[in-house]
Parts: structure tokens; C-alpha cells; sequence
């Protein structure tokens, strides 16, 4: 794909965040793909090319209170402060073509709904660790960035 031709270069585009790379910014056992998360987060925020969801929102917030067991007031500053990204909002035609991915391309229906967000938020990257890595569905290209760590 144009303009993604390196593992790094994710950065100077507009990329959507996956709710896994938001949790481990706040996962102190994995202490490499923390750092990692977190410098990501911060270099999409200061070029301001990240983008996420309503959803990564809700599911951030439900993952780190009960997963992680991070407080909940300090978890919802932190939605707040993820919300300075871009936040695409959904809408029934994002639901229903997301159901089309789902059946088109075999994904679960929340990874075909982030992969519509991701298109609806004009990025051409895709950040995560669950989907398959170098993969490009629908024009956005899937890269894992925290890859070997």
C-alpha cells in the first residue's frame, strides 16, 4: 500500500487503535508492550493522526476496570483523555455494513464493526494485536505494534 511501506511508518498516518493496544498501555505485566503502547498512544496524539471508536471506548473501559482493576474514575479520565483522538461514531449504515464483512470476509462482527470505523474514519492503518498482521482488508492495512516485543 502506498504510503505504508515500513513496520514504522504507521505513524505518520491516520491509524485506528484497536481497544488491545489501548489496554496495554495500562497493563504493568507486560511491561515492553506497555512501553511500547504508550509511545505509540502519545506519537498518534502529537501528530494527531489517531483515530478510535465509541466502542474502543466502551470496551478500554470495561477491559481496564475489570481485567487490569484499574479504579473507575481513573479509568474514565482516561477515556476522556483517549477521546482527544478522533472518535468516529457509528451509524446503522456502519452496523450493517459491518455485518457484511463479518459474513464476507469470516470476521467476528466487533472486528468487522472496527474495521468499518476505521474506514468511516478515512485511516488507511489499522492497529492491533488481534487481527492478522500485515494483513489489508477493505484498504486498510493491519500491523501489529507491538510485534516481537
Amino acid at each position: 500500500m502506498a504510503g505504508v511501506s515500513t513496520a514504522t511508518s504507521f505513524m505518520s498516518v491516520r491509524s485506528f487503535f484497536d481497544t488491545n493496544v489501548l489496554i496495554y498501555a495500562d497493563d504493568n505485566s507486560a511491561p515492553a508492550k506497555q512501553r511500547r503502547a504508550l509511545e505509540v498512544i502519545a506519537e498518534h496524539r502529537r501528530a494527531r493522526t489517531g483515530v478510535l471508536s465509541l466502542q474502543v471506548l466502551q470496551e478500554y473501559f470495561v477491559t481496564v476496570t475489570r481485567k487490569l482493576h484499574v479504579n473507575a474514575r481513573v479509568a474514565r479520565r482516561k477515556v476522556e483523555l483517549l477521546a482527544e483522538l478522533d472518535v468516529v461514531v457509528p451509524e446503522l449504515a456502519d452496523v450493517l455494513a459491518a455485518i457484511d464483512l463479518h459474513r464476507l470476509h469470516e470476521l467476528s462482527f466487533w472486528d468487522a464493526l472496527i474495521l468499518r470505523t476505521a474506514k468511516q474514519g478515512g485511516c488507511s492503518v489499522l492497529l492491533s494485536e488481534n487481527m492478522q498482521d500485515a494483513g489489508q482488508i477493505e484498504g486498510i492495512r493491519i500491523i501489529n505494534p507491538l510485534r516481537k516485543l
